[in-house]
């Protein structure tokens, strides 16, 4: 039995546990539970802040965990960062007053800045040789300028729409973070088979983003056309339909760019396209 951290509440818990969802694993995610167990999988979930889930992969109380990167390297635990999950993305930023004019680093100098992240920021101080007055608070710390508790703040910026009501403007992004999963040192054998097993319903997931499923009907004679536009994975998967001189050709296609590569499709003679939502794609 393997034990994974999640954090237990917020827009972390619920794309962690989405992720596990879509893993095969079900896990009762109750409001009063702290430990919770999987009947699909041999995993138990421990739900807990997510400031304390490093110390507690570090420590062995669990053996794996979900967080942000951020947590991961202001707490500096010894932990193994085994994989990037994709989401939960921002990033640790320096914002000062929008009506300040910045000129660089060095505006740091001298200056009083709030944060709930006072080992990475004094890292990067140490690294651009600033000596800076850092204010160790917790909660809205981007309210700290306007009440006179700090001349800046360094803090967590997704959207940037938090600074913008609270009048202040980022200037220097100084760390970009998202989910991970860590792992204690040292597992054993048996749950470093376990993790192998996760890690591969993961990275199954992970692959399937962002990916749509093409089916079209084209002229056998647009063939080599169509393949050198869209070579797929290995190749395009090609089926002869009864209609003489036609084939049905399958691909998979990057949702990125899924309508400029229908329009090149059409205009080679491609019809009927089918666009198919791809929920696994294991290689």
């Amino acid at each position: 039995m393997m034990r994974i951290a999640i954090q237990a509440k917020g827009r972390l818990n619920e794309e962690s546990m989405e992720l596990l969802r879509e893993s095969g694993i079900s896990i009762d995610a109750g409001r009063r539970l702290l430990l919770s167990r999987s009947n699909d999988f041999p995993v138990e979930a421990l739900f807990l802040r997510d400031d304390d889930i490093p110390h507690c992969v570090a420590a062995g109380v669990a053996d794996i965990g979900i967080v942000g990167l951020n947590e991961v390297y202001e707490k500096g635990y010894d932990v193994d960062v085994i994989h990037n999950l994709g989401f939960g993305k921002c990033r640790l930023s320096l914002a000062i007053a929008k009506g300040e004019s910045y000129t660089g680093p060095s505006y740091f100098n001298a200056k009083r800045v709030a944060t709930s992240y006072p080992n990475v920021l004094r890292q990067y101080f140490e690294r651009e040789g600033i000596e800076a007055d850092i204010h160790e608070i917790s909660g809205s710390v981007e309210v700290a300028p306007s009440v006179g508790m700090a001349d800046a703040i360094f803090d967590i910026v997704s959207s940037g729409s938090t600074l913008i009501s609270n009048g202040l403007k980022e200037v220097e992004k100084v760390l970009f973070s998202e989910a991970v999963l860590i792992a204690t040192p040292n597992l054993s054998d048996e749950k470093r088979e376990l993790l192998d097993q996760l890690l591969f319903r993961f990275q199954a997931i992970a692959g399937s983003r962002g990916i749509k499923y093409v089916l079209m009907n084209l002229p056998k004679d647009k063939i080599d056309e169509v393949v050198t536009l869209l070579p797929g994975m290995k190749s395009p998967t090609i089926l002869s339909l009864a209609q003489p001189g036609w084939c049905s050709m399958h691909v998979v296609i990057s949702e990125n760019e899924l309508w400029t590569r229908i329009e090149q499709l059409k205009a080679i003679g491609a019809e009927d396209i089918l666009v198919l939502a791809l929920e696994k794609m294991i290689k």
